[in-house]
């Protein structure tokens, strides 16, 4: 997920989408640990995408 869709985001859709991502990067992890993934970049990129989140929202409470 970009950085620009990330910003046009309400604060409520941020946090909404931030635990989806996280039980979506715990998932990976569990279909990881048990067979190997075809893709293991997908994890680092949702550890990212959780990162850019966790970064707007702290940026929001900043602000306000």
């Amino acid at each position: 997920m970009k950085q620009q869709v990330i910003a046009e985001l309400s604060t409520q859709e941020l946090k909404e989408r931030l635990v989806e991502e996280q039980l979506q990067l715990n998932k990976l992890n569990l279909n990881h640990a048990i067979s190997p993934i075809e893709n293991p970049n997908k994890i680092k990129e949702q550890r990212k995408t959780i990162a850019r989140l966790k970064t707007e929202i702290r940026k929001r409470e900043l602000t306000t």
